[in-house]
């Protein structure tokens, strides 16, 4: 299984089983939990800027008064105009670990409007999420079948829907956002016998939506290329030797 924490940044895990895999491609390797005396382990990848971008836009550009309002502006356009952003405002985490890489904000026409940089900063969540996950599937030789996810950002219906899309594979979401708070409490209930097995647990978890990709690979490709094109754009931009 797999999931993603849409928050400030994103924190994406897969759970690898009872014997750790260990990172070609500069991810982490956690225990995802003990329990009973066995370990199970998971690879991770860190996101530095993801619903910070969104936050970003509402104070420092003041494009919005309200991170919600962001999903009506990005949807009055029907797709990023050629636009990119890479918002590596404090580097580039995972996969990429650039400390010298800066935030890139990329293709400006003039016919770009604000409904298209809120377009395109949304995607640029997806779109770090797609380059963690293809590490974790190149390192764990295991299908991504599907992505549950959780965190303030993924009420947005455009980026989770944006989401299933690139990835082509479902998006989960659950009724309860809050799901990290929600798995201590399951283990420290676990702890103290107020829950006897993980089994029970299992029953506790409920989804809210389900977002089926509907994918276009030419244009995925295409939105794809483009995208790892600003990152290469953005990286190495300080050079303290200067």
């Amino acid at each position: 299984m797999i999931k993603n924490t849409y928050g400030t940044g994103c924190f994406l895990m897969m759970n690898t089983g009872e014997k750790p895999v260990f990172s070609k491609n500069n991810l982490l390797t956690t225990i995802a939990w003990g329990y009973k005396g066995k370990i199970t382990y998971a690879l991770e990848g860190s996101v530095f800027i993801a619903g910070a971008v969104v936050q970003w836009l509402r104070d420092g550009l003041q494009l919005f008064k309200d991170a919600k309002e962001i999903e009506a502006l990005a949807a009055k356009v029907k797709d990023n105009g050629g636009v990119y952003f890479v918002p590596a405002f404090t580097g580039l985490g995972a996969p990429h670990w650039d400390q010298y890489a800066r935030g890139t904000l990329i293709g400006l026409t003039r016919g770009v409007t604000r409904a298209h940089i809120a377009r395109a900063a949304l995607e640029s969540i997806a779109y770090q999420t797609w380059d963690v996950l293809q590490a974790m599937i190149s390192d764990s030789h295991l299908p991504a079948k599907e992505l549950r996810v959780d965190g303030g950002a993924s009420v947005n219906r455009l980026l989770m829907q944006f989401q299933a899309d690139i990835l082509e594979i479902r998006v989960i979401r659950p009724k309860i956002f809050e799901t990290t708070a929600m798995g201590a409490a399951f283990l420290a209930g676990l702890a103290t016998g107020f829950w006897q097995n993980m089994e029970t647990l299992q029953h506790l978890w409920k989804e809210e939506a389900v977002f089926a990709p509907k994918p276009d690979k030419q244009l995925s490709a295409k939105w794809l290329h483009n995208w790892h094109e600003a990152v290469k754009r953005s990286r190495n931009w300080i050079n303290d030797s200067l």
